[in-house]
Protein backbone atom coordinates (compact mmCIF):
# COMPACT_ATOMS: atom_id res chain seq x y z
CA UNK A 1 0.00 0.00 0.00
CA UNK A 2 1.31 3.43 -0.86
CA UNK A 3 0.24 6.44 1.18
CA UNK A 4 1.06 10.00 0.22
CA UNK A 5 3.21 12.37 2.24
CA UNK A 6 2.50 16.02 2.98
CA UNK A 7 3.43 18.60 0.40
CA UNK A 8 2.74 22.36 0.20
CA UNK A 9 -0.63 23.40 -1.25
CA UNK A 10 0.90 25.35 -4.14
CA UNK A 11 2.84 22.24 -5.17
CA UNK A 12 -0.27 20.02 -5.05
CA UNK A 13 -2.11 22.29 -7.46
CA UNK A 14 0.27 21.22 -10.24
CA UNK A 15 -0.54 17.49 -9.82
CA UNK A 16 -3.34 15.77 -11.76
CA UNK A 17 -6.46 14.94 -9.75
CA UNK A 18 -7.56 11.33 -9.15
CA UNK A 19 -11.17 10.29 -8.49
CA UNK A 20 -11.94 8.31 -5.34
CA UNK A 21 -14.37 5.44 -6.04
CA UNK A 22 -15.96 5.76 -2.59
CA UNK A 23 -16.79 9.46 -2.23
CA UNK A 24 -16.40 10.32 -5.96
CA UNK A 25 -14.29 13.31 -4.97
CA UNK A 26 -11.18 14.38 -6.87
CA UNK A 27 -7.92 14.59 -4.95
CA UNK A 28 -4.22 14.91 -5.76
CA UNK A 29 -2.24 11.70 -5.75
CA UNK A 30 -0.63 12.72 -2.46
CA UNK A 31 -3.98 12.26 -0.68
CA UNK A 32 -4.71 8.82 -2.16
CA UNK A 33 -3.89 5.31 -0.96
CA UNK A 34 -3.28 2.32 -3.24
CA UNK A 35 -4.09 -1.23 -2.11
CA UNK A 36 -1.06 -3.39 -2.86
CA UNK A 37 -2.88 -6.59 -3.78
CA UNK A 38 -5.25 -5.18 -6.41
CA UNK A 39 -3.81 -1.70 -7.11
CA UNK A 40 -7.22 -0.05 -6.56
CA UNK A 41 -6.85 3.55 -5.39
CA UNK A 42 -9.02 5.52 -2.92
CA UNK A 43 -8.65 8.70 -0.93
CA UNK A 44 -6.91 7.97 2.34
CA UNK A 45 -9.72 9.38 4.50
CA UNK A 46 -12.43 7.20 2.89
CA UNK A 47 -10.35 4.04 3.07
CA UNK A 48 -9.49 4.72 6.72
CA UNK A 49 -13.17 5.18 7.63
CA UNK A 50 -14.13 2.05 5.68
CA UNK A 51 -11.57 -0.09 7.53
CA UNK A 52 -12.46 1.36 10.96
CA UNK A 53 -16.19 0.70 10.50
CA UNK A 54 -15.63 -2.95 9.53
CA UNK A 55 -13.34 -3.53 12.51
CA UNK A 56 -15.57 -1.74 15.04
CA UNK A 57 -18.67 -3.62 13.90
CA UNK A 58 -16.78 -6.92 13.76
CA UNK A 59 -18.22 -7.81 10.35
CA UNK A 60 -15.17 -9.54 8.90
CA UNK A 61 -11.50 -10.16 9.56
CA UNK A 62 -10.49 -10.38 5.89
CA UNK A 63 -11.06 -6.77 4.83
CA UNK A 64 -11.69 -6.78 1.10
CA UNK A 65 -11.25 -3.97 -1.40
CA UNK A 66 -14.18 -1.54 -1.06
CA UNK A 67 -14.72 -1.60 -4.83
CA UNK A 68 -17.42 -4.23 -5.47
CA UNK A 69 -16.24 -4.50 -9.08
CA UNK A 70 -12.58 -5.03 -8.18
CA UNK A 71 -11.23 -7.40 -10.88
CA UNK A 72 -8.66 -9.01 -8.55
CA UNK A 73 -10.92 -9.24 -5.46
CA UNK A 74 -8.08 -7.79 -3.43
CA UNK A 75 -7.75 -7.67 0.35
CA UNK A 76 -5.89 -5.31 2.64
CA UNK A 77 -2.86 -6.83 4.33
CA UNK A 78 -2.31 -6.54 8.07
CA UNK A 79 0.56 -4.06 7.68
CA UNK A 80 -1.64 -1.87 5.46
CA UNK A 81 -4.40 -1.82 8.06
CA UNK A 82 -1.92 -1.04 10.83
CA UNK A 83 -0.67 2.03 8.96
CA UNK A 84 -4.08 3.71 8.84
CA UNK A 85 -5.91 2.87 12.11
CA UNK A 86 -5.31 3.72 15.76
CA UNK A 87 -3.61 1.30 18.14
CA UNK A 88 -6.78 0.29 20.00
CA UNK A 89 -8.60 -0.46 16.73
CA UNK A 90 -5.67 -2.57 15.55
CA UNK A 91 -5.78 -4.51 18.82
CA UNK A 92 -9.48 -5.20 18.24
CA UNK A 93 -8.69 -6.37 14.70
CA UNK A 94 -6.10 -8.85 15.98
CA UNK A 95 -8.57 -10.04 18.61
CA UNK A 96 -11.20 -10.67 15.92
CA UNK A 97 -8.64 -12.57 13.88
CA UNK A 98 -7.77 -14.79 16.84
CA UNK A 99 -11.44 -15.45 17.63
CA UNK A 100 -12.05 -16.55 14.04
CA UNK A 101 -9.00 -18.83 14.13
CA UNK A 102 -10.31 -20.55 17.27
CA UNK A 103 -13.81 -20.82 15.77
CA UNK A 104 -12.48 -22.57 12.64
CA UNK A 105 -9.98 -24.76 14.50
CA UNK A 106 -11.52 -28.19 15.33
CA UNK A 107 -8.89 -28.78 18.01
CA UNK A 108 -9.73 -25.66 20.04
CA UNK A 109 -12.82 -24.19 21.68
CA UNK A 110 -13.76 -21.36 24.00
CA UNK A 111 -14.52 -21.84 27.66
CA UNK A 112 -18.25 -20.97 27.95
CA UNK A 113 -17.87 -19.22 31.31
CA UNK A 114 -18.55 -15.50 30.91
CA UNK A 115 -15.86 -14.64 33.48
CA UNK A 116 -13.17 -16.81 31.87
CA UNK A 117 -13.29 -16.98 28.05
CA UNK A 118 -10.06 -19.00 27.89
CA UNK A 119 -9.15 -21.18 24.90
CA UNK A 120 -9.32 -24.91 25.66
CA UNK A 121 -7.64 -27.71 23.74
CA UNK A 122 -9.68 -30.69 22.52
CA UNK A 123 -8.41 -34.25 22.32
CA UNK A 124 -7.71 -35.55 18.85
CA UNK A 125 -10.43 -37.90 17.67
CA UNK A 126 -11.43 -39.50 14.35
CA UNK A 127 -15.13 -39.19 15.16
CA UNK A 128 -16.76 -35.85 16.06
CA UNK A 129 -18.34 -37.13 19.28
CA UNK A 130 -18.92 -34.89 22.33
CA UNK A 131 -16.05 -35.06 24.78
CA UNK A 132 -15.25 -33.79 28.23
CA UNK A 133 -13.31 -30.52 28.23
CA UNK A 134 -11.68 -29.15 31.37
CA UNK A 135 -10.68 -25.50 31.33
CA UNK A 136 -7.13 -25.06 32.58
CA UNK A 137 -7.90 -21.56 33.88
CA UNK A 138 -11.20 -21.85 35.76
CA UNK A 139 -11.34 -25.71 35.96
CA UNK A 140 -14.87 -25.72 34.50
CA UNK A 141 -15.87 -29.08 32.98
CA UNK A 142 -18.17 -28.81 29.97
CA UNK A 143 -19.30 -30.64 26.84
CA UNK A 144 -17.37 -29.87 23.67
CA UNK A 145 -20.55 -30.00 21.54
CA UNK A 146 -23.22 -28.04 23.43
CA UNK A 147 -20.91 -26.18 25.88
CA UNK A 148 -23.16 -27.15 28.81
CA UNK A 149 -21.98 -28.88 31.96
CA UNK A 150 -20.54 -32.30 31.19
CA UNK A 151 -23.35 -34.87 30.84
CA UNK A 152 -21.90 -38.39 30.48
CA UNK A 153 -24.17 -41.01 28.84
CA UNK A 154 -26.72 -38.32 27.92
CA UNK A 155 -27.50 -36.61 24.63
CA UNK A 156 -26.92 -32.89 24.21
CA UNK A 157 -30.01 -30.77 24.76
CA UNK A 158 -31.11 -28.47 21.95
CA UNK A 159 -31.49 -25.36 24.12
CA UNK A 160 -29.43 -25.57 27.28
CA UNK A 161 -29.99 -22.79 29.83
CA UNK A 162 -26.93 -20.62 30.05
CA UNK A 163 -27.28 -20.59 33.83
CA UNK A 164 -26.44 -24.29 33.98
CA UNK A 165 -22.73 -23.59 33.70
CA UNK A 166 -22.23 -19.87 34.37
CA UNK A 167 -20.57 -19.07 37.70
CA UNK A 168 -22.78 -17.34 40.24
CA UNK A 169 -25.97 -19.12 39.20
CA UNK A 170 -27.01 -19.25 42.84
CA UNK A 171 -27.49 -15.46 42.86
CA UNK A 172 -30.89 -13.88 42.23
CA UNK A 173 -29.61 -12.45 38.94
CA UNK A 174 -29.35 -15.93 37.41
CA UNK A 175 -32.55 -17.25 39.01
CA UNK A 176 -34.70 -15.25 36.63
CA UNK A 177 -36.99 -16.97 34.15
CA UNK A 178 -35.43 -18.29 30.97
CA UNK A 179 -37.23 -15.57 28.98
CA UNK A 180 -35.40 -12.89 30.95
CA UNK A 181 -31.98 -14.56 30.93
CA UNK A 182 -29.28 -12.01 30.00
CA UNK A 183 -27.33 -14.48 27.85
CA UNK A 184 -28.70 -16.95 25.32
CA UNK A 185 -27.48 -18.94 22.33
CA UNK A 186 -28.24 -18.12 18.73
CA UNK A 187 -30.74 -20.81 17.62
CA UNK A 188 -28.89 -21.21 14.31
CA UNK A 189 -25.13 -21.12 14.97
CA UNK A 190 -25.23 -21.64 18.79
CA UNK A 191 -23.01 -18.64 19.52
CA UNK A 192 -23.66 -17.03 22.91
CA UNK A 193 -25.30 -13.59 22.78
CA UNK A 194 -25.72 -11.11 25.61
CA UNK A 195 -28.62 -8.66 25.58
CA UNK A 196 -28.28 -5.67 27.86
CA UNK A 197 -30.84 -3.34 26.28
CA UNK A 198 -32.95 -2.77 23.17
CA UNK A 199 -35.93 -4.56 21.65
CA UNK A 200 -36.62 -8.28 21.45
CA UNK A 201 -35.80 -8.56 17.75
CA UNK A 202 -32.22 -9.87 17.74
CA UNK A 203 -29.72 -10.45 14.95
CA UNK A 204 -26.71 -12.69 15.45
CA UNK A 205 -23.50 -10.97 14.35
CA UNK A 206 -21.95 -14.32 13.55
CA UNK A 207 -24.53 -15.78 11.14
CA UNK A 208 -26.88 -12.75 10.60
CA UNK A 209 -29.89 -14.82 11.77
CA UNK A 210 -32.83 -12.74 13.07
CA UNK A 211 -34.84 -14.23 15.91
CA UNK A 212 -37.04 -13.39 18.90
CA UNK A 213 -35.12 -13.07 22.15
CA UNK A 214 -37.90 -14.58 24.27
CA UNK A 215 -38.94 -17.71 22.34
CA UNK A 216 -35.97 -17.95 19.89
CA UNK A 217 -38.36 -18.24 16.93
CA UNK A 218 -36.95 -17.18 13.55
CA UNK A 219 -37.82 -13.68 12.31
CA UNK A 220 -35.88 -13.89 9.03
CA UNK A 221 -39.08 -13.76 6.94
CA UNK A 222 -41.21 -11.71 9.35
CA UNK A 223 -40.66 -8.27 7.81
CA UNK A 224 -43.78 -6.83 9.47
CA UNK A 225 -43.01 -8.31 12.93
CA UNK A 226 -46.39 -10.08 13.07
CA UNK A 227 -44.83 -12.46 15.62
CA UNK A 228 -45.39 -9.89 18.37
CA UNK A 229 -49.14 -9.52 17.68
CA UNK A 230 -50.13 -12.89 19.10
CA UNK A 231 -48.94 -15.81 21.19
CA UNK A 232 -46.75 -15.70 24.29
CA UNK A 233 -44.57 -12.88 22.87
CA UNK A 234 -47.48 -10.52 22.24
CA UNK A 235 -46.59 -6.86 22.93
CA UNK A 236 -43.09 -7.87 24.09
CA UNK A 237 -41.17 -6.33 21.18
CA UNK A 238 -40.06 -3.37 23.27
CA UNK A 239 -41.27 -0.61 20.91
CA UNK A 240 -44.37 1.56 21.11
CA UNK A 241 -47.38 0.68 19.00
CA UNK A 242 -46.90 3.83 16.94
CA UNK A 243 -43.30 2.94 16.01
CA UNK A 244 -44.38 -0.59 15.00
CA UNK A 245 -47.14 0.82 12.78
CA UNK A 246 -44.65 3.27 11.22
CA UNK A 247 -42.21 0.41 10.54
CA UNK A 248 -44.93 -1.64 8.84
CA UNK A 249 -46.01 1.38 6.78
CA UNK A 250 -42.45 1.80 5.53
CA UNK A 251 -42.12 -1.89 4.60
CA UNK A 252 -45.49 -1.93 2.82
CA UNK A 253 -44.55 1.31 1.05
CA UNK A 254 -41.33 -0.20 -0.28
CA UNK A 255 -43.11 -3.27 -1.67
CA UNK A 256 -45.92 -1.13 -3.07
CA UNK A 257 -43.37 1.13 -4.76
CA UNK A 258 -41.70 -1.80 -6.48
CA UNK A 259 -45.09 -3.15 -7.55
CA UNK A 260 -46.15 0.22 -8.96
CA UNK A 261 -42.87 0.58 -10.80
CA UNK A 262 -43.31 -2.86 -12.34
CA UNK A 263 -46.91 -2.05 -13.27
CA UNK A 264 -45.92 1.19 -15.00
CA UNK A 265 -43.00 -0.40 -16.82
CA UNK A 266 -44.84 -3.53 -18.00
CA UNK A 267 -46.62 -1.87 -21.01
CA UNK A 268 -43.30 -0.51 -22.26
CA UNK A 269 -41.73 -3.94 -21.86
CA UNK A 270 -44.57 -5.50 -23.87
CA UNK A 271 -44.19 -2.92 -26.62
CA UNK A 272 -40.43 -3.37 -26.75
CA UNK A 273 -40.56 -7.18 -26.92
CA UNK A 274 -41.44 -7.45 -30.68
CA UNK A 275 -38.64 -5.03 -31.61
CA UNK A 276 -36.13 -7.01 -29.55
CA UNK A 277 -37.25 -10.27 -31.15
CA UNK A 278 -37.06 -8.76 -34.67
CA UNK A 279 -33.57 -7.45 -34.08
CA UNK A 280 -32.52 -10.83 -32.74
CA UNK A 281 -33.99 -12.64 -35.76
CA UNK A 282 -32.26 -10.27 -38.18
CA UNK A 283 -28.95 -10.76 -36.42
CA UNK A 284 -29.26 -14.53 -36.52
CA UNK A 285 -30.34 -14.43 -40.18
CA UNK A 286 -27.35 -12.26 -41.06
CA UNK A 287 -25.04 -14.75 -39.39
CA UNK A 288 -26.48 -17.60 -41.48
CA UNK A 289 -25.92 -15.82 -44.86
CA UNK A 290 -22.95 -17.27 -46.78
CA UNK A 291 -19.96 -15.08 -47.33
CA UNK A 292 -19.66 -13.60 -50.88
CA UNK A 293 -17.12 -15.28 -53.11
Amino acid sequence: MTTARYRPTWDLALDPLVTCKLCLGEFPLEQMTTITQCQCIFCTLCLKQYVEILIKEGFETAISCPDSACPKRGHLQENEIECMVATEIMQRYRKLQFEKEVLLDPSRTWCPSSTCQAVCQLKESDTPLPQLVRCSVCTLEFCSACKASWHPDQDCQENVPITSFLPGESSSFFKADDDDAPIKRCPKCKVYIERDEGCAQMMCKNCKHAFCWYCLESLDDDFLLIHYDKGPCRNKLGHSRASVIWHRTQVVGIFAGFGLLLLVASPFLLLATPFVLCCKCKCSKGDDDPLPT
